[in-house]
């Protein structure tokens, strides 16, 4: 697609050199429609786009940003012309730098002065700055580019701050037109700031000197005045007279001013009580204060003045002062005990308990409040514990707790009594559904409820308990830093004195809830004595696989709480074998309820018969296993620290017997099925898979289901289990862990047999005696006599009877299943033989016709069913046969076949059914 306009060219720019921030104008073609149609501007790689402004399509301002590259393009970017190109460049020159004198167009920042000795900026004030002018004469720059001085000078620098700095490029850049006699005045200049700096010391030191002589003039006269002092004698009588005198002053003064002067004493000593209260006002003032400051809660500023009272005035002699201390004293004595009662009162946060701690060490309290907390706290969990059972237990017999449309399939747990994972209630293949998913809808046992409460309740007090104690151990109550090294060494030493005892609460706590848990839902695993103290409730029924599953998971998700607070594992050990036990229990009560579906399944069963001769049962009977499997998931799971829910023997023998015991209840609940009355039955929903195009009228959906018929689909069932179900329920045994699981297909499949044979033969009973029993009557109808009869004139219509009802029984067996086509044939063709051989020995002679009819007879019966032959029947004919005599002639032997020929050929549509095509088709 081509474009609508083409490209942006840059073929001008002014100025094409400067600084950032330089105003440039940029000249071109098709340079954008507008404004908007603008959308990029770069020079030397920088966007300067936001400094843009679009004259017309040939015209562009902006200013130069801070590229990176010294010299680059111009590139255009327009929405109807895509990205441009440029002819022409623009170079970008380092800022000059400006000093703190030199006129500027710009404002310049001259707190952060950039410093060019050292590269950086620094903020200095700029009169400590050297001058920008340091020759002290007019600059002339002169007209040098600064490409060619860099070239003349490499490496070296015209700043005079710079450590390469070069005089010569000074005086070319900024002196080279300035004359000879400038340039020796500049010369004067530099020597007269050398010689300031070097005479500033010493002018200061010049400017004092008249001060300094001041001060030693005085000295000095004060010096010689003292020494010219002399000590003048007087006289004794004169010195005398002197004492009497000041003596009769003083007496007449103390008259004339004792009340002046008594007043002023008293005053005197006001003063200075008022003196002393005022000094020592902290002290006298301090019970009070204590008094205040603990009702408002400052203990803080109770224990500082405490500390400071005590250091002033603990050893005090003042009677005043020891009075004061005594009742500061009581007060805090009663603020210790106010400490106490809070801290042992529960419930308390941790925060709070060791705040407590730490005051009441501080206050010197004595005996070891700490461990008088953890104690306390030890025992109000224990009776938290048993307070919740009893609750518990009373609610019991009261309402029930519900929690409405619990999904018991989902994985979602939003919390933990809100989540049964998949230990749900069976789902059920084809028309089976479970007897207890009715409405969806679960009450919660008080017992489940009962734990969840109990393993949030120690979930939520242990980790404080603990916390405090390694608090207690490490020292941290005292101070988070090493301040009180005293305090914290104590600490320590009584924690290694009393870890045992610690020990002990921990483990009795862990005791508790272990059994109270036992006590709600394994009562049986409790001691005699402890039943009364941790059990209590009242077991109508057992908890089913489900709850069980869940409380599982409530006291895993518990024991992980505790494991996070690094207890050692010795001490939770004990909720280890719980775990065990409750998921040993689980698989136990999950595969008897199991086994309690598994009966109800005959209700289920509704004779719908497929290709394969078989109904939904061993299909909702694998379902039935495989979903009772999958809800135990979560008990066969072994998490971090879990042992294998099969290590102990005894386990492994319960679980062999109950998985025998499931396959056991499914064979029964065929026999029951097989072996009902028929007015036990239910064959409204009687069907069969009429997409079959082998099938025929035999059996029509409305019609009634014989017992013979049962007998069938029993023996389709059976055939299919022993091939498959069993073989699969097996596999899936073996991948959930299950133990012996050779032994339990071994006695089922030997069960499955044993039933497999009792119906066989009650249906071959049913089916084959009829035709046997009829074979002698049909022989002798007529009074007819192996010595006396006629030549043969084709076969008699008892065997044709015999044959339709064989015919019948294939198609009835045909209809049901086609595999046991052979098998049922078989052992019928066995029994109409062995009958038909005794029948023949019994007879005592044979006329010629006799012996050819039964010889015809026996052969026509024998090829018809051909295919059925086993080597027992086989036996049967050929004993049959060696009872007759044998053909002499060759006319018999054409006679003979002639007839065979001519049954099978009128018979060729009922004998349809044993030819040899059928066989191969029923064994597809």
């Amino acid at each position: 697609m081509s474009r609508a306009r083409q490209p942006p060219l840059v073929t001008g720019i002014s100025p094409n050199e400067g600084i950032s921030w330089t105003k440039v104008t940029i000249r071109g073609e098709n340079l954008g429609t507008g404004p908007t149609d603008l959308i990029g501007l770069t020079i030397c790689g920088h966007n300067c786009l936001l400094t843009a402004e679009w004259m017309s399509a040939s015209k562009i301002v902006c200013r130069v940003g801070q590229a990176k590259n010294d010299k680059g393009d111009i590139i255009v970017t327009t929405k109807s012309g895509g990205k441009g190109t440029s002819t022409v460049s623009f170079k970008l020159l380092k800022p000059e730098k400006i000093g703190i004198l030199d006129q500027s167009a710009v404002w310049v920042d001259e707190m952060n002065y950039y410093d060019m000795r050292t590269d950086r900026n620094k903020g200095i004030p700029p009169l400590s700055l050297r001058p920008a002018n340091p020759l002290g004469i007019e600059i002339d720059k002169g007209r040098f580019p600064q490409k060619d001085l860099e070239a003349l000078f490499p490496g070296m620098s015209a700043d005079f701050t710079s450590e390469n700095f070069s005089a010569a490029w000074y005086l070319i850049e900024n002196h080279s037109t300035t004359s000879f006699d400038q340039l020796k005045t500049a010369v004067v200049n530099l020597k007269k700031q050398a010689n300031k700096k070097n005479e500033g010391s010493l002018a200061y030191v010049k400017g004092g000197l008249s001060t300094f002589f001041e001060a030693q003039d005085a000295l000095s006269a004060i010096h010689q005045k003292l020494e010219a002092d002399g000590t003048e004698k007087v006289e004794g009588s004169m010195t005398q007279k002197l004492e009497n005198v000041l003596n009769r002053a003083s007496n007449t003064a103390d008259t004339l001013f004792q009340e002046v002067l008594g007043r002023k004493d008293k005053a005197d000593s006001t003063r200075n009580a008022l003196n002393v209260l005022q000094r020592f006002k902290f002290l006298f003032n301090l019970p009070l204060n204590i008094e205040r400051n603990t009702q408002k809660g400052d203990y803080d500023v109770v224990i500082n003045d405490y500390e400071k009272a005590k250091s002033l005035f603990g050893k005090t002699e003042v009677q005043v002062f020891k009075k004061y201390y005594a009742e500061v004293e009581t007060r805090i004595e009663a603020l210790r005990e106010l400490l106490l009662d809070k801290l042992l009162e529960t419930p308390s946060t941790l925060h709070d308990q060791k705040r407590y701690i730490r005051y009441l060490s501080d206050l010197h309290a004595p005996g070891d409040p700490a461990w008088q907390c953890i104690g306390a706290q030890h025992q109000w969990i224990l009776q938290l514990m048993h307070n919740c059972k009893e609750s518990y237990v009373k609610e019991q017999k009261g309402k029930d707790i519900f929690f409405p449309m619990v999904d018991l399939d989902s994985d979602v747990r939003p919390s933990p009594i809100g989540h049964l994972s998949q230990t749900a209630s069976l789902k059920r293949g084809s028309s089976f559904q479970s007897g207890r998913d009715d409405a969806w809808r679960y009450k919660a046992p008080q017992q489940v409820v009962f734990v969840e409460k109990l393993t949030k309740l120690v979930v939520s007090q242990l980790p404080n308990f603990w916390k405090l104690w390694i608090s207690y151990v490490n020292g941290s109550l005292f101070s988070e830093t090493a301040e009180k090294s005293g305090q914290m060494e104590r600490s320590k030493k009584n924690a290694r004195q009393r870890q045992n005892d610690f020990k002990k609460m921990i483990q009795e706590v862990m005791h508790s809830l272990v059994k109270l848990i036992r006590g709600a839902l394994l009562p049986f695993s409790l001691r005699e004595g402890e039943s009364r103290q941790y059990g209590g409730w009242e077991m109508k029924s057992e908890l089913s696989g489900q709850w069980l599953t869940h409380v599982i998971q409530t006291v895993r998700l518990s024991s992980e709480s505790l494991i996070a607070l690094e207890i050692p594992n010795d001490m939770l050990q004990i909720i280890q074998d719980l775990i065990l036990d409750l998921r040993v229990r689980c698989i136990i009560v999950t595969l008897q309820h199991t086994a309690e579906d598994i009966k109800r399944l005959a209700e289920k069963e509704d004779w719908v018969v497929d290709n394969e001769g078989l109904t939904s049962l061993p299909s909702q009977f694998e379902q039935c296993i495989i979903h009772s499997l999958q809800s135990l998931r979560t008990a066969l799971d072994c998490k971090p620290g879990e042992a294998s829910v099969f290590q102990q023997q005894k386990t492994q023998e319960d679980v062999c017997q109950i998985s025998i015991g499931i396959m056991q209840v499914f064979i029964d609940c065929l026999e029951q099925l097989s072996t009902k009355p028929d007015g036990d039955i239910d064959t409204a929903h009687l069907s069969v898979d009429v997409s079959s195009p082998d099938l025929f009228g035999s059996i029509h959906e409305d019609s009634s289901l014989s017992s013979e018929q049962r007998l069938l689909i029993a023996l389709s069932n059976c055939r299919y289990l022993e091939r498959h179900t069993f073989l699969n329920i097996a596999e899936h045994f073996e991948k959930h862990g299950f133990q012996g699981v050779e032994k339990i297909t071994q006695v089922s499949m030997e069960s499955l047999k044993e039933l497999d044979q009792r119906l066989f033969e009650m249906y071959i009973e049913f089916k084959a005696d009829p035709i046997v029993g009829s074979l002698e009557p049909g022989i002798y109808a007529g009074y007819f006599d192996w010595k006396d009869c006629l030549v043969p004139a084709g076969v008699r219509n008892y065997l044709k009877e015999a044959l339709v009802n064989i015919i019948a029984v294939h198609a009835e067996v045909f209809t049901i299943s086609k595999d046991l086509v052979p098998r049922v044939m078989s052992r019928v063709v066995e029994a109409v033989s062995e009958e038909l051989s005794r029948l023949m020995q019994c007879v005592s002679s044979f006329s010629k016709n006799g012996a050819l009819q039964a010889r015809l007879e026996i052969c026509a019966l024998r090829d018809t069913v051909a295919i059925y032959l086993t080597p027992e029947s086989n036996s049967s004919f050929k004993q049959a046969l060696e009872a007759l005599p044998q053909l002499s002639s060759g006319t018999d032997k054409k006679l003979l076949e002639e007839l065979l020929n001519k049954f099978k050929s009128s018979m060729h549509l009922q004998l349809t059914c044993f030819q040899a095509s059928s066989s191969a088709m029923m064994k597809t």
